[in-house]
């Protein structure tokens, strides 16, 4: 069976120094998402980009800007990532006081809504939101850190997650994100995810080479 799956790289892994270069490299090479890390500081303790980096870079690319909020109570921002570029806009479940009003915003404002998920949050508290969303993003690793190894047991996250979307006949993609390289990527894919998301395992080096790479499964 052919398993197709779309490679989402982590803008934080690129040189911040030529960002709108950077993106243009990324589409050239065959990418098909760029996936933003928004951190806030408060619901992970770490701080990245935010609305004015993605409104300066969307002038460089017109590829699918891939929006994840690690932000407490995103509902608050979403319109105005929305008007900054973003494409589709992913929450964490753990993140919103009322999950159902921040999904109704996403729509509200003509961007793709998604649901993230920590390592420790089990799949089934995000099956009443599955019709309503068109992607599920797993963490791999807990959020706001980089350099983590993926957590094996999120890979069986995964594997029933893809096993009740399939039985529910539901449109919804699986993204994971966190410790993905190439010597594992296989183990993601084959575990049902099929949005994959790679930083450093695709800035770091020959971008057009590992690009490649990371669209054949090893």
């Amino acid at each position: 069976m052919d398993i197709t799956y779309k490679l989402a790289p982590s803008i934080l892994a690129a040189d911040f120094a030529k960002l709108g270069e950077e993106l243009g490299r990324l589409k050239d090479a065959g990418a098909d998402y760029v996936h933003i890390d928004v951190m806030d500081g408060m619901f992970v303790p770490n701080i990245s980009v935010g609305i004015p980096v993605i409104k300066s870079i969307r002038a460089y690319s017109d590829m699918f800007f891939d929006v994840h909020l690690m932000v407490q109570e995103p509902i608050r921002y979403i319109e105005r990532f929305k008007e900054a570029g973003a494409d589709g806009i992913t929450i964490h479940y753990e993140a919103c006081s009322d999950v159902d009003a921040a999904l109704d915003e996403i729509v509200r404002v003509g961007a793709r809504p998604a649901i993230c998920i920590s390592p420790d949050t089990p799949y089934e508290s995000i099956i009443p939101y599955l019709d309503r969303v068109k992607m599920v993003l797993i963490m791999s690793v807990y959020p706001g850190y980089g350099g983590q190894k993926l957590i094996p047991e999120t890979l069986t996250k995964a594997k029933n997650l893809r096993e009740y979307i399939t039985e529910h006949n539901l449109d919804v993609d699986i993204e994971m994100d966190g410790g993905i390289k190439l010597d594992n990527l296989k183990t993601v894919v084959d575990a049902g995810v099929n949005v994959i998301v790679a930083g450093t395992g695709v800035f770091a080096g020959d971008l057009k080479e590992n690009v490649r790479k990371f669209k054949q499964i090893p």
